[in-house]
């Protein structure tokens, strides 16, 4: 496997681990409450700029880890292509929702049933693949010496 490749996936794989691990930890800290509008499922301001702050942090990351395996710019460029293509294929089923579960949130809710009913603003849905591919571009050009 060439080193452009192995940088992309270990970038993308750093991302997602990155991105659970933070956004779980946001979540336990911030509990139901603090995500979510008061006795709903619409994602809370907090939490709309812990998200962005958070998968911004995991885009430079990943980019800046891309860069050091792969030491090619194209690589870098390559992850933030995937990861913009990526983010728009994810923002689809967001921007076409009619959310069908429930409207009202009664009580805490785990981690797994917050993910599954949680309702993001369109234009946060939208603004996460930009965001993510400028942040791994970011993070190739802090890693520096990447080469051709």
């Amino acid at each position: 496997m060439s080193q452009l490749i192995r940088g992309v996936i270990l970038g993308y794989l750093t991302m997602a681990v990155v991105i659970f691990a933070t956004f779980t930890g946001a979540y336990l800290a911030l509990g139901a409450d603090g995500a979510f509008e008061p006795g709903t499922y619409e994602v809370s301001t907090v939490w709309i700029v812990a998200s962005i702050v958070l998968g911004l942090v995991a885009a430079v990351l990943g980019g800046f880890v891309c860069a050091a395996v792969a030491r090619n710019r194209k690589a870098v460029l390559a992850l933030a292509g995937l990861v913009f293509v990526l983010g728009i294929v994810f923002a689809i089923p967001v921007l076409t929702a009619d959310y069908p579960g429930p409207a009202e949130r009664t009580a805490e809710v785990g981690n797994m049933a917050a993910m599954k009913n949680a309702r993001q603003p369109a234009w946060i849905a939208l603004l996460n693949p930009l965001l993510g591919a400028v942040g791994v571009v970011l993070g190739g050009r802090l890693k520096g010496d990447t080469g051709t």
